[in-house]
């Protein structure tokens, strides 16, 4: 509370020298990264996969891309293989990451709305969950799905209070 009330007597006393501030000039932005987990062990019979070496490289991939990114919250679904794709950039970023439930999006979005406003932070989970988080978030998604072989896309979205949601998405890993 008393940083906002600093932050809008600094943006009154700008406005009344003529002044622009760039830290006051329009709502927070709240950025969710959302991938997918790493490649997968494809042998048969396994209810709960881990990574493959191409899986574990994508990890480290992740990490090195998003580490800079200072996301204050990290979530994955309760599997081995999104748990292990998020390791690396738990351990870059000292924060613990927290389960969520891929079955409620709707719910989980406005969690992410409502605790984490103005921060970012970085979801894991499968190709059949980030598009319908995505609609959740208030994105239409480029693809209408997501190949089992496509582990490759990185979806950033930005939030801003009385603003549109707004997608980009690119690639990362090898």
């Amino acid at each position: 509370m008393k940083s906002f009330l600093l932050g809008a007597l600094l943006s009154f006393l700008l406005a009344a020298i003529g002044a622009a501030h760039p830290a006051v000039a329009g709502p927070p932005i709240t950025t969710i990264y959302l991938v997918r987990h790493g490649e997968k062990d494809l042998s048969p019979g396994i209810a709960d996969p881990l990574l493959t070496p191409a899986g574990e490289a994508r990890a480290q991939a992740l990490a090195k891309k998003l580490a800079g990114k200072h996301p204050v919250a990290l979530f994955t679904t309760d599997t081995r293989r999104t748990r292990a794709t998020l390791a690396p950039l738990a351990l870059a970023t000292h924060l613990t990451p927290l389960v969520y439930s891929p079955k409620e999006p709707d719910a989980f979005a406005i969690r992410l709305y409502k605790e984490y406003a103005g921060h970012t932070v970085v979801v894991v989970g499968h190709s059949n969950t980030l598009l319908p988080l995505l609609a959740a978030l208030g994105v239409k998604a480029p693809m209408l799905e997501i190949k089992d072989e496509e582990y490759d896309y990185l979806f950033k979205i930005e939030l801003r209070e009385g603003q549109p949601a707004r997608l980009k998405v690119s690639h990362y890993g090898s």
